[in-house]
């Protein structure tokens, strides 16, 4: 009995100490500035700070669903990139391709990866009317969200990353399917001087 007693006091002892700390009104009465009190301390006469640069305040972030979602304001799906279309912008897309699409979809697109070949798996190829008329928006949803046995990328590929890699898809389904004479006279020249044609 006298054991339970004291591990009872002792708890209580502990229970009344934090009690006491938590009355102390130190904190609550200490000199401090109210939201649009003027000061004198900073040069603008302002108590309210400007957000720190490159911040977004909590609640005041206002993402832009084209870019996050493939989805514009409407619910239709974009049908130009959200970003600006850079060399920068197609190779980082290469790059990416490479690391995380080629092995099923192939080097080219064709849907001929390692892959596609090693298992029983059929791998559509990005050459097809379908898939080179369809809306960017889809290809970046199809790699943020998966579909059929592909899986979802969204949490291994940043946005700006996935919309990179539609860049290069598009570049891809371009270049398979171009027309030479769709090029300029100074291009059909090139490629036919280095044996192109």
């Amino acid at each position: 009995m006298q054991h339970v007693f004291t591990r009872f006091s002792r708890y209580s002892w502990v229970a009344l100490c934090l009690l006491l700390v938590a009355c102390h009104t130190d904190m609550y009465s200490q000199p401090k500035y109210q939201p649009n009190d003027p000061s004198e301390f900073f040069e603008d006469g302002r108590a309210n700070r400007p957000p720190v640069p490159n911040t977004v305040a909590l609640g005041n972030y206002e993402a832009d669903p084209a870019f996050l979602t493939g989805v514009d304001a409407a619910g239709e799906l974009v049908s130009e990139l959200p970003i600006e279309l850079t060399m920068d912008l197609v190779q980082v897309g290469q790059v990416r391709y490479n690391s995380y699409c080629m092995p099923c979809h192939g080097l080219v697109g064709d849907g001929n990866g390692i892959i596609a070949q090693r298992g029983p798996i059929v791998v559509p190829s990005f050459h097809t009317d379908r898939l080179r008329s369809i809306q960017v928006g889809y290809l970046y949803d199809v790699i943020t969200n998966g579909v059929g046995r592909m899986y979802s990328y969204g949490a291994r590929v940043e946005p700006a990353d996935r919309w990179a890699i539609v860049a290069y898809m598009r570049s891809l389904q371009l270049s398979q399917n171009g027309n030479f004479d769709d090029l300029t006279p100074e291009q059909q020249q090139s490629l036919e001087s280095a044996g192109g044609q």
